[in-house]
């Protein structure tokens, strides 16, 4: 690294939420949809399909669940986008808000998060608790900014609102495709797979307990 470490950024779901992917799996296996299928459909058009539009708040939910409907029955198997949403919700990680913790005593912090608007106005955080946003030096999401991971400017602005430079950031998420652009900018970055193995990653590139 060019300079030392002085902002940690992190994902919610997946990393300081427990995965979706779980329910996804149980889902599909409850409809009889093949393994992976709901991955698929969001990762077939990245940038353009329906789960990349409500995340940059370019379509509202109802627009979503028929657009989501639409892509899967061209994949082989139509699904309703309204059971697809019903299935985000996740467990939070005590290891990893701790983790949080402890970095915003020393460092500069950020959630770097997609999400998306609600009917009623409200964003989904995804079951965020209040005392983990509050955490955080900044907050950037999604449905917010207009603009979603992993697009190269939503890091820009990440790293614009916290006053930082990439080089200067640890970025923890757990999918590969979001970390690659990260990592492009000079970030550091870390895959969440295992919590308690990325904790124990976070730790030796930020030089201090986390546990």
């Amino acid at each position: 690294m060019s300079r030392a470490v002085r902002a940690a950024l992190f994902d919610f779901g997946g990393v300081i939420l427990s995965s979706p992917f779980e329910a996804f799996a149980t889902y599909e296996r409850a409809h009889g949809l093949p393994d992976g299928f709901l991955r698929l459909v969001n990762a077939t058009n990245p940038d353009t399909n329906a789960w990349a539009r409500l995340e940059r708040s370019e379509v509202g939910i109802a627009e979503f669940a028929e657009l989501f409907a639409v892509e899967s029955s061209a994949l082989g198997h139509p699904v309703d986008g309204g059971d697809l949403l019903g299935l985000l919700s996740g467990e939070l990680r005590p290891a990893m808000v701790e983790a949080v913790r402890r970095c915003s005593e020393q460092l500069v912090t950020g959630l770097l998060t997609n999400n998306f608007v609600l009917g009623d106005g409200h964003v989904d955080r995804e079951r965020e608790e209040s005392e983990v946003l509050g955490l955080f030096d900044a907050v950037i999401e999604s449905s917010k900014v207009g603009v979603r991971k992993p697009d190269v400017r939503f890091y820009e602005v990440a790293c614009e609102t916290l006053g930082i430079e990439p080089a200067e950031a640890v970025f923890l998420d757990d999918l590969g495709v979001n970390l690659k652009p990260a990592r492009a900018l000079g970030m550091t970055t870390i895959k969440v797979t295992d919590p308690y193995v990325a904790i124990a990653e976070l730790e030796a590139v930020v030089g201090f307990p986390l546990r």
